[in-house]
């Protein structure tokens, strides 16, 4: 005899069997446990709160709370699970006053089965009230924070809101909790932990392994024309994200990617919420669109088949790495997460922990963050082995990433590195202050430049003694010492009121001039890793039908311009309808009845009832 649980799955979502712990961490849930829950970005964490809410509502516990970060992910979450046959429901600003009238109302006469609101929301003496009437009746089913990462200081992306979240278990005591995250090391979980008081909570950590993500970094040149490059040789016509640290800089490159003939849009805070909600509309309504962005947009975005994402400039630690690079490949197929990364990227990451006003405490924490991601940037083995170990997970070497299929050739720039430490020392010595990476460059390499004459630093016995040095290895040697923190970065205040960065030496210089550290690089750091096959044009098949025979391409095209009709007339994203997997299967088992249709993976009985018959006549063709 089939579970609850199992039905609601096959009946309600249309999937056979639950994934991985999925089973287990729904089990609990329905038993009235807590529980946090850290899953991969596309590994499946809805379902984690979806089913155990229909269950608890079935077996009369009323309604599940769903506190979640953004307003467009709320509309299309809530879209699916209409989609699915169940009552859902958003409060949030999008409703006018008669609007979040009305959903008040049907939350009071119990006429939905999972309500998502927005932190703020939640914490208003109003809806507060509304909550408490529903537990003195006990209809509060559970309580699901989705990003919980976002409650924790030393998470990604910290949002003070997060923090008054602990009220759910000072005021409904007894009413399950499970948070949710794709992203948290050991600092962040334990903060996790902490601030929502789930001590008790039993926690269920997937694998962080996307094997279909490959992982590629190259060293920064020109940034614009490497992206440019890895787009029109591999993803031309594809969905893509490009993430930079500039609101300036994504609206520059969005109209570069524009002039170049790519469909990019730009997104940013400092945007008009209208042009937001149009660009990121229309990323996941329409295909092919690239959205250049900053890191505020992102989070909770379900779009399935975003076949690349890009990082212009570095993130700040791992936990931002993974999370942004999760948006790519969420149906499983492959996906690549590409970064170009430089020097500057170094210098501008610890300029901006050491000038930020925070405690000295949070200042190392997040310099061993940086420290990590400069780890997995540098490396020159198994970058998914790097990258899972950061989140306490042992693995073999993928044969997928850039350092696995191009095993980089390694020289030992140990000498190189004393030599310019020995520099970077000497030039202090002599003139007082610090100079920056180009005026010690020009002293190794014995440039005779303007500068290095006024300041008579020709005359340093250092002067020369890297001549057989190119800049792009020294560089690529300094980006090293910086990451780990061999190199120290100080600020010489002019007195115009400007100030620039400087070279200086570290705690971590001694032991690297005395040769009792090795530094091993890259023979050519700049080596683009070996290029899959140039794409084709737009407009051919995504990766989810290319195994199709003929005939079945044809009918997977004719599922695709149906479901396009379907999703503009319910203004919702076309993969909210179906995703690509399902009408590649329908596509290939061509089903002739009801019956033959009923079972495929992603038809529940709603969809089989509201669009089987419209499936059955595109595929009869």
């Amino acid at each position: 005899m089939s579970s609850p649980q199992h039905t609601v799955l096959q009946e309600v979502f249309g999937y056979e069997q639950f994934r991985g712990p999925q089973e287990a961490i729904v089990g609990h849930v329905i038993g009235g446990g807590d529980a946090l829950v850290l899953m991969p970005t596309g590994g499946g964490k809805s379902l984690c709160y979806q089913v155990p809410a229909l269950v608890r509502q079935q077996a009369g516990h009323g309604v599940a709370i769903v506190v979640s970060p953004l307003i467009a992910l709320m509309h299309d979450q809530v879209g699916a699970l209409h989609e699915a046959g169940v009552s859902a429901a958003f409060l949030n600003s999008s409703l006018d006053y008669a609007a979040a009238q009305d959903v008040e109302l049907r939350l009071q006469t119990g006429d939905i089965t999972l309500l998502y609101v927005a932190p703020e929301r939640l914490n208003t003496p109003r809806f507060l009230g509304l909550l408490d009437d529903l537990y003195q009746q006990g209809k509060l089913s559970l309580f699901a924070i989705d990003e919980a990462h976002c409650v924790s200081q030393w998470g990604h992306d910290f949002r003070p809101e997060y923090r008054a979240l602990s009220v759910l278990h000072q005021r409904y005591a007894g009413v399950a909790r499970i948070a949710l995250t794709a992203t948290a090391d050991d600092l962040t979980r334990a903060d996790i932990i902490e601030r929502l008081q789930l001590g008790s909570a039993r926690l269920f950590i997937s694998s962080f392994d996307r094997p279909n993500i490959r992982y590629r970094i190259e060293e920064k040149k020109n940034a614009t024309t490497q992206l440019l490059r890895f787009i029109e040789r591999e993803h031309t016509g594809d969905a893509g994200v490009v993430y930079c640290q500039s609101r300036k800089r994504v609206e520059e490159l969005a109209a570069t990617l524009v002039g170049a003939g790519i469909n990019a849009l730009p997104y940013h805070a400092g945007l008009p919420q209208d042009v937001r909600q149009q660009n990121q509309n229309r990323f996941l309504r329409e295909e092919g669109v690239v959205m250049v962005a900053t890191i505020a947009f992102g989070m909770g975005i379900d779009k399935p088949d975003v076949r690349f994402v890009a990082h212009v400039d570095m993130p700040k630690n791992i936990e931002g790495y993974y999370q942004e690079t999760g948006r790519a490949g969420r149906d499983g197929l492959a996906a690549d997460a590409w970064m170009a990364y430089g020097l500057n990227d170094v210098v501008n990451q610890r300029r901006m922990i050491d000038e930020s006003p925070a405690a000295e405490e949070f200042k190392a924490a997040l310099r061993g963050k940086l420290d990590a991601l400069l780890g997995l940037a540098e490396a020159i083995d198994c970058r998914r082995v790097r990258l899972l170990a950061y989140f306490g997970e042992a693995s073999t070497p993928c044969g997928n990433c850039d350092n696995c299929l191009n095993p980089p050739e390694v020289w030992d720039a140990t000498d190189c590195a004393r030599k310019l430490l020995s520099t970077i020392y000497r030039v202090h010595a002599a003139s007082g202050i610090g100079f920056g990476t180009g005026h010690i460059m020009d002293i190794l390499r014995g440039q005779k430049t303007e500068k290095v004459e006024q300041y008579g630093h020709e005359k340093i016995s250092t002067f020369g003694i890297g001549a057989e040095f190119s800049e792009p290895q020294l560089r690529a040697v300094l980006r090293q010492l910086l990451a780990t923190g061999a190199v120290g970065l100080s600020k010489v205040h002019l007195d115009n009121g400007h100030s620039f960065d400087t070279l200086c030496l570290s705690e971590g210089s001694r032991a690297v001039l005395r040769g009792e550290v090795a530094v091993r690089l890259r023979a050519s750091t700049a080596a683009s890793p070996r290029e899959r096959k140039r794409r084709s044009p737009a407009g051919t098949l995504p990766p989810a039908a290319a195994n199709l025979d003929q005939a079945a391409q044809v009918r997977f095209i004719n599922l695709k311009a149906w479901r396009a009709e379907v999703a503009r007339e319910h203004s919702l994203p076309a993969y909210v309808i179906f995703h690509d997997a399902t009408l590649a299967t329908i596509a290939q088992q061509c089903p002739r009845t009801l019956g033959e249709l009923h079972g495929i993976s992603g038809m529940g009985a709603k969809k089989l009832e509201a669009y089987g018959a419209e499936v059955l006549r595109v595929c009869a063709g």
